[in-house]
Order: C-alpha cells, then structure tokens, then sequence
C-alpha cells in the first residue's frame, strides 16, 4: 500500500509546496500524491509564482513546462539558487534533453512529462526525502552555531573571572558550573550573567 512521504518538521512551522502549472489536471495528479500532509498552493503561471515566493519561502516547487509567459527553466534555476527549496520541473520528452542539460547542475530534479504520471508517488518521495536532507543540514548547522556561541560567551566569562578575580582557568570553570547548577541555568546563562555584573 502507498504511503504517502512525510516532510520532516524540527521548527513546527507548516511544510509546503507550490505547484507551478497552467493544468489543472497536472495540479490535482500532484495534490493527489501529496494528500494530508502539506500545505499546497497552486499558480499557473512564471510570474505568478515569483511573486507567490517572494511572500513566503517554500519547501518543494513544482514546475511543468512549459508555462505561458515561459519555458519554466529560468524559474526553476532562480528557485534553486534564491531558496533552500527542493524543486522539480516536468518536461515535454520532446525537450527533455535541452532542459535537462541546463538546469541539473543547479540541483534541480528533472522529470520527463511521459513517465511523470507512472512514477509521480516515487518521484514525490525523492523531492521530500531531498528536502528532509535540507531541513536536518540546516537544523545541524544551526545546533553547531549555538554550541560555538555558548563556547565563545563561556570562554569570555572564563577571562573576566581570570582577569578580574584573579582565578585559574579551572577554578573559573567550575564556578561557571556550580553557578549554572545552583540557579538551574545553562552554564552559557552563568557565563552571561557574569558578563553582566
């Protein structure tokens, strides 16, 4: 039985998707394989869909080319380079090829018109299980982020206590520590509460 995928969610905000399409029958084959789990805006047009991402960032953009105000390549490459959205286009098999040479370096999934419909759960799992890579790189760069600034605001405390206290460095860390264990606070709250006083 077909599982539908399951976007990751660290932040608790809403995942979504925005499909980039002048057909309405494309829109629901998408919808369909996606039911119950994201947040789905649909805009069948280039221009359309800029202005649609410039008002809120998106998790996965689908594009099926072409639009009609263009091919959809030069909005697919702009998605990829401006956001951390995984994205897709579909292409005529007729085109394929001259598309596909263009966009790929750029990280774009493309998929042929032909064998969209046969594939489309499968191929939806891969963009999600894409975007599930994104969001844990950026939650993992964001924890290695806040580990360094406790580090560097911990280390500062350390030299105030050196310098103004005259202790050694091990005595200042465990003062920082037994501060942050009597006050139930995170040794980096210790360190700044020394910084302010």
């Amino acid at each position: 039985k077909y599982m539908p995928p399951k976007i990751m969610r660290n932040s608790g905000a809403p995942r979504s998707i925005l499909i980039v399409s002048d057909s309405g029958n494309f829109d629901s084959v998408v919808k369909r394989s996606l039911k119950g789990f994201i947040t789905i805006d649909t805009r069948k047009s280039g221009a359309l869909a800029r202005r649609c991402i410039l008002e809120r960032d998106y998790d996965i953009v689908v594009i099926k080319s072409p639009l009609p105000d263009e091919t959809g390549e030069a909005l697919a490459i702009d998605v990829a380079e401006k956001s951390d959205a995984s994205v897709m286009i579909v292409i005529a098999r007729e085109f394929f090829e001259e598309i596909a040479e263009k966009v790929t370096d750029y990280g774009i999934f493309v998929v042929s018109e032909l064998s969209f419909r046969d594939q489309i759960n499968k191929d939806m799992r891969f963009l999600v299980a894409m975007q599930n890579r994104v969001i844990r790189l950026k939650y993992m760069v964001s924890k290695a982020e806040e580990k360094a600034e406790d580090t560097r605001i911990v280390s500062k405390a350390k030299l105030l206590l050196i310098e103004k206290r005259h202790m050694t460095e091990d005595d200042a860390h465990r003062f920082i520590g037994k501060m942050a264990m009597n006050n139930g606070i995170s040794r980096r709250k210790a360190a700044e509460r020394i910084l302010e006083d």
